[in-house]
């Protein structure tokens, strides 16, 4: 029996999805399962995996009758991970060929952590920008300030991640579903670590307005007050939680792009 199921909510991905699929074959660690589930995608992204699944044994394929968002998505997957592990995965992006293996063996000799991830190499149509920084266990100020773990690298304990309810859905939670992941597990006394080599490649574009919603940013300071509380932090952070997200959202594009592609 396989030891990870791998959860992918693939959304509109069809020219890039084989080249992640074939990222996850490339792997040193061969004993998972691909749990893929496709969500209400307007381009061929469900014909791909269909013709992927059928050259492959050890994929089970869902799909959503219209799109519900990555929350939802992601725990139609973990309806069926019935292994040991769960390993995440997005349709347009690289693993690198160790990861699961170093991955898997940092959680195997180290139980008193629930879940690991590993730091990004970002790049896009012009090749590798930016390589993030997240080696250790990290603080009470990385979570607020969104630099505690990567979330498309993680590998995690099935038994923590069911034990939280897996992801939340919530108009509110959207676009922060990882920090709000991270936030629940670590109020149940489940914590995480960073290794220190990059071991995911994550396809992201330079220009980074279309994250720059004011609903986006309202989840963001969402996000940032429950850690405010959660972690008991000095009553200074939070007006600081509201004021950031919207400053953020009324910087100058460029300026904004500048500091996407610079922040470690």
């Amino acid at each position: 029996m396989a030891r990870i199921s791998v959860i992918m909510g693939v959304y509109n991905c069809a020219t890039t999805l084989v080249e992640a699929l074939d990222s996850l074959y490339a792997q040193t660690y061969l004993d998972f399962k691909i749990i893929l589930c496709e969500d209400g995608s307007t381009d061929d992204t469900y014909e791909v995996a269909q013709r992927y699944a059928k050259e492959h044994n050890n994929i089970v394929l869902l799909r959503n009758e219209h799109n519900m968002g990555l929350n939802y998505t992601l725990n139609r997957c973990l309806e069926h991970a019935d292994t040991e592990y769960v390993a995440r995965m997005d349709g347009d992006d690289i693993s690198l060929p160790t990861r699961f293996e170093k991955e898997l063996n940092f959680l195997d000799t180290h139980p008193e952590y629930a879940f690991v991830s590993t730091p990004m190499i970002y790049f896009d149509s012009d090749g590798i920008y930016r390589t993030s920084r997240k080696g250790g266990e990290p603080s009470p100020l990385d979570f607020l300030y969104g630099k505690s773990f990567c979330h498309a690298p993680l590998l995690i304990r099935s038994s923590a991640i069911k034990d939280v309810g897996g992801y939340t859905v919530s108009p509110y939670l959207l676009r922060v579903e990882d920090r709000h992941l991270w936030y629940k597990l670590y109020m149940n006394n489940y914590k995480g670590n960073n290794l220190n080599d990059p071991l995911y490649m994550m396809r992201d574009d330079r220009n980074a307005k279309r994250r720059r919603t004011f609903m986006n940013r309202r989840n963001e300071a969402y996000m940032r007050l429950l850690y405010c509380k959660g972690f008991n932090l000095p009553w200074w952070h939070y007006p600081e939680s509201i004021i950031v997200p919207l400053l953020k959202w009324l910087l100058p594009n460029w300026f904004y792009n500048l500091l996407h592609r610079a922040r470690k």
